[in-house]
């Protein structure tokens, strides 16, 4: 394999960690429009930089001043960034210099937040598209879903991910991860107001990711309408699984009913209904080891992303 093997636009990885690798070898085995231009790190002895060079692909370890210097720079047309939120903000700095599209896969923010099932058309200009988080990625289409069919005053989610999937990158980021989804969820997801909570979990041997969405829908709902909320998340998971074949609903949606109860992120109480849906998250298997389902929904997303862009941008070359 090289990085000549795959499709016809170049692109740059800054980040030789899991997410980084774990996105080098989707775009060299998945992408029939995308290929490696260059892998960046900033540690020369990174596995990431060692299977890059393996592969075929130019490398340097010394960021993104390294990035711009190899001769390949000048033909990448997407940089993913798989760094840090505080790196971000030169990566994205830099590349908007060079009129390089950005995807941002840490909580950075700083460009617009992509759900590919749920928002992508909305920002096919944008100079610098961010990603959310691993657990924004698995649950925010399951809010959409349900607020095209009754408004969510009020979304929260909960990710559990098997510590071993969590690295330095993830756990300097967990206040960022849970602001960054939480604003999301509200954005993207339509909920009015968004809650995130992130658990590490250290079960041996390491449990996939595990995600539980709750909505609260103000006022009631008919059957007619459950039924609806149903079919909309249904349909939904099956939008995600065409870049994410590991995720799946745990058991059906579940309605319950919420009776006068203090919502202490409204500042009031509410009378309604809390759908809630349980997902799981396998990942594919291609560097990461399978319970790690939150990497993956990051870079599938990302990869998915890229190539949308791209050919809606003429970009792709038969």
């Amino acid at each position: 394999m090289s990085s000549t093997a795959s499709g016809t636009v170049p692109v740059a990885v800054i980040g030789s960690g899991n997410i980084g690798t774990d996105l080098m070898i989707k775009v060299l085995r998945l992408s029939k429009t995308l290929r490696m231009g260059a892998m960046v790190g900033i540690d020369p002895d990174s596995d990431g930089l060692a299977r890059a060079a393996r592969l075929g692909v130019a490398t340097t370890h010394r960021g993104v001043e390294g990035l711009v210097e190899l001769p390949e720079f000048a033909e990448v047309k997407v940089i993913f960034d798989a760094t840090s939120a505080k790196a971000h903000v030169r990566n994205a700095l830099i590349a908007a210099e060079h009129g390089k599209l950005m995807i941002d896969l840490t909580p950075a923010a700083l460009g617009p937040f992509v759900v590919p099932s749920v928002n992508l058309d909305e920002h096919l200009a944008a100079g610098d598209v961010n990603m959310v988080t691993c657990g924004g990625q698995a649950t925010i289409p399951v809010v959409a879903a349900i607020s095209r069919i009754a408004p969510v005053v009020y979304g929260e989610i909960v990710a559990s991910i098997a510590s071993k999937s969590a690295g330095p990158g993830t756990r300097a980021n967990i206040d960022e991860f849970t602001e960054t989804t939480g604003e999301a969820i509200r954005l993207v997801g339509g909920a009015e107001v968004g809650k995130a909570i992130i658990v590490l979990n250290p079960a041996e041997p390491p449990l996939a990711m595990r995600d539980t969405v709750f909505c609260l829908v103000e006022g009631g709902l008919s059957d007619a309408d459950r039924d609806r909320i149903v079919a909309s998340v249904e349909q939904m998971a099956q939008s995600v699984r065409e870049y994410v074949p590991g995720y799946r609903l745990k058991q059906d949606v579940q309605f319950d009913p919420v009776e006068d109860t203090v919502v202490p992120a409204l500042g009031r109480r509410v009378t309604g209904v809390r759908v809630s849906v349980f997902l799981e998250v396998l990942g594919a298997g291609h560097y990461l080891p399978d319970y790690a389902g939150n990497l993956d929904i990051m870079t599938s997303a990302a990869v998915r992303t890229a190539e949308k862009i791209a050919a809606l941008r003429g970009w792709v070359t038969s």
